[in-house]
């Protein structure tokens, strides 16, 4: 078993001066490079005209600043009402005033992919870029900040494995984190399945994309890599949601490991249920492009 690394916290450092207090977390310094990892992964790729359908960029380096200002509050926006929506609803309609309370934690990676989606729609409409080749821009450098939000997830010691006796499971000592395991096993030994999915739809997934662009000119077929990013994350969130911990809003005595939908002992999360669409248009995306497939 190994120990929850001691001497971390959520917060990085905390400045206070008078009434003001400013602190500065993990996980939003995980949106903050993630997304200027994936402003230069894009600019790259942009000025490398060869690897684009007749050796045209959909867009220009220069656009990529008002892209990534639409993208921003796609991620937030998304996030944000994904994790009311799908996960809390009953609870927001309660207390609708908590919906703007961000920093409070409550994000879901489904709902900012349709808010980066319905984003880059947009912006790809107003400024005359091809859609498929602009969503592949948009999934090319994604596993990047992906990668950085579950390591950022481990680290705020949330969203952890169910519990475990393999070698690698990590004992976990906060009382959230522990919660369930207090009839059970002494220590805690959790899952780390934020590391699980950082490994698989952060740094996999990445690699083959990197791969596939590069090495394979994926990126003159236009959709076939942003098909292939749904279904890696598809298959790799369905996957690592074996291992995670139930979602306690839907959890009951009849219903243990918080299926979203159950028939008898099996069932789909939520996060499957809203991953396998995903697995099921990206095929269809890849499908479709290698039909069309531009030289």
């Amino acid at each position: 078993m190994i120990p929850f690394p001691e001497g971390i916290s959520p917060d990085i450092f905390t400045i206070s001066l008078g009434s003001f207090t400013f602190t500065l977390y993990w996980y939003a310094l995980a949106y903050v490079v993630g997304i200027l990892a994936w402003w230069q992964i894009a600019s790259i790729t942009l000025k490398k005209s060869t690897l684009w359908p007749r050796n045209a960029p959909p867009m220009s380096a220069a656009k990529l600043e008002d892209l990534v200002t639409y993208l921003v509050l796609g991620i937030i926006l998304g996030g944000r009402l994904g994790y009311v929506v799908f996960y809390k609803p009953a609870y927001f309609l309660q207390n609708p005033i908590e919906i703007m309370f961000v920093w409070q934690g409550g994000m879901s990676f489904h709902g900012g992919l349709f808010g980066v989606a319905l984003a880059g729609f947009v912006f790809f409409k107003r400024n005359s870029v091809a859609i498929r080749s602009g969503a592949d821009l948009l999934a090319l450098g994604s596993p990047v900040g992906l990668f950085l939000g579950r390591i950022a997830n481990f680290i705020n010691d949330e969203l952890w494995g169910r519990t475990t006796d393999v070698p690698w499971g990590v004992i976990v000592t906060s009382p959230e984190a522990s919660r369930v395991c207090q009839d059970l096993i002494s220590p805690c030994v959790r899952h780390p399945s934020q590391i699980y999915e950082a490994i698989l739809e952060g740094l996999m997934l990445f690699l083959l994309m990197i791969y596939l662009s590069f090495k394979k000119k994926a990126l003159r077929i236009p959709g076939f890599l942003a098909g292939v990013f749904f279904v890696g994350y598809g298959l790799s969130r369905c996957f690592v949601e074996l291992f995670r911990q139930p979602d306690a809003q839907f959890q009951s005595p009849n219903n243990p490991l918080g299926f979203f939908i159950q028939i008898g002992d099996f069932g789909l999360t939520m996060g499957q249920m809203l991953s396998i669409p995903m697995v099921i248009i990206g095929l269809a995306l890849c499908l479709t492009s290698r039909r069309n497939k531009t030289i």
